[in-house]
């Protein structure tokens, strides 16, 4: 299973979207695929993709254990790592194929035959006022998610202070998500994702103000770094009912071990694209597991993290239940084929095809144009 290429493939699917792929060749004609997609990063990207191709043509496609060796050293930070990831998604698809079976199954077998989801509606909410954010969620149950989340707190950030314009967005987030719970009800898990905008005394203040709302969670309320903050703020958290959640762009298991120790989260997020693989989140579940933590993978993006999240959730003992990027765009779907991605009733079930069980469509799709102000980007909503 010798590698012949490595190829990085960027596509525009919206307006303020675009998804990166790389394909993995291999001498005997089989193509592995993983997502690398990183906002406003799609140069640096294909220069790290093009860096990893003229490292490993030639090699084994079966020795992806030498990734796990790489990641701690990754000179490039986030792109570096998440090149790495979708290296391995690749890998782990070609070793599927080469077996004739899911690629769950080379991951050690499925504990769940279907994947529990929910909806991040962010992205198809519009207008993007309660109004809007309602409507977007009332959809999302409709089609049978039991789940949703909303980052409602665009455009404020704490480091501009009370200023009246941070003080408007703070009470919009709110009636937005006092909109989406009186939308879908009290029996709909609600989670809402702060995007690190607060200060530690800000985001106190958010957990006594979003109290009544019932959250499922609140993900992401303060800057990763700052460990004893974010213990603090899980134990007002669970006094109020509710799961802290986060660290979905860190990368290894040495960054994720820190945050176990110190009982930072209830809920941990990595995500395929960023975490340095999938048999690393594996690992990274398992040191998890280990304190009762349980397993949420981000994953708001496109099609193929989302395929290979599926795989991996399956096999994750303490895994929780799986994002989806409700309701952006068709292109989710239609970028690809083979195994139908379509959700069922909140669900993804386990595709039955070897490998991943999807390859990119061959027909034309817009490449990547370049975003000065992602969508991804916290600070710009």
């Amino acid at each position: 299973m010798k590698i012949e290429g490595i190829a990085f493939r960027g596509f525009n699917v919206t307006p303020k979207t675009n998804w990166c792929f790389v394909e993995v060749r291999t001498e005997d004609g089989l193509v592995g695929l993983g997502e690398c997609t990183l906002a406003n990063h799609e140069p640096l990207m294909a220069a790290e993709v093009s860096r990893l191709e003229a490292n490993w043509r030639g090699a084994d496609a079966r020795d992806r254990n030498r990734i796990a060796r790489l990641l701690p050293h990754a000179p490039g930070g986030l792109v570096t790592a998440t090149a790495l990831s979708a290296l391995d998604q690749a890998l782990c698809d070609l070793a599927a194929q080469r077996n004739g079976e899911p690629l769950y199954r080379l991951l050690g077998g499925a504990v769940q035959e279907t994947v529990r989801l929910y909806a991040n509606i962010n992205r198809g909410a519009n207008p993007r006022t309660p109004e809007g954010f309602a409507a977007a969620a009332r959809r999302a149950v409709a089609e049978g998610f039991g789940g949703v989340k909303l980052a409602p707190f665009e455009p404020m950030v704490w480091e501009d202070g009370r200023t009246p314009a941070n003080r408007a967005a703070y009470a919009e987030g709110l009636s937005r998500i006092a909109a989406v719970r009186a939308a879908i009800g009290p029996d709909i898990d609600l989670m809402v994702d702060a995007h690190w905008r607060f200060s530690p005394g800000g985001a106190a203040q958010l957990i006594c103000d979003v109290a009544d709302a019932g959250l499922f969670w609140l993900e992401c309320p303060v800057a990763e770094a700052n460990h004893r903050e974010i213990t603090r703020l899980r134990g007002m958290a669970n006094a109020r009912g509710m799961r802290l959640a986060g660290a979905e762009s860190l990368s290894g298991l040495a960054a994720y071990r820190p945050l176990v120790e110190a009982g930072c989260y209830d809920v941990l997020m990595p995500d395929a694209k960023h975490a340095g693989g999938l048999e690393e989140i594996r690992r990274i579940a398992a040191l998890a597991q280990t304190a009762g933590v349980e397993i949420a993978p981000h994953n708001p993006t496109g099609p193929v993290c989302h395929a290979h999240s599926v795989h991996l959730c399956a096999t994750i003992p303490n895994f929780m239940v799986l994002e989806v990027q409700y309701g952006e765009t068709e292109a989710f779907f239609d970028i690809v084929q083979g195994e139908s991605l379509r959700f069922i009733h909140g669900t993804a079930p386990l595709p039955r095809a070897a490998g991943l069980g999807i390859t990119l469509n061959p027909g034309e799709i817009p490449p990547w144009k370049r975003m000065d102000r992602p969508w991804l980007d916290p600070r710009l909503g």
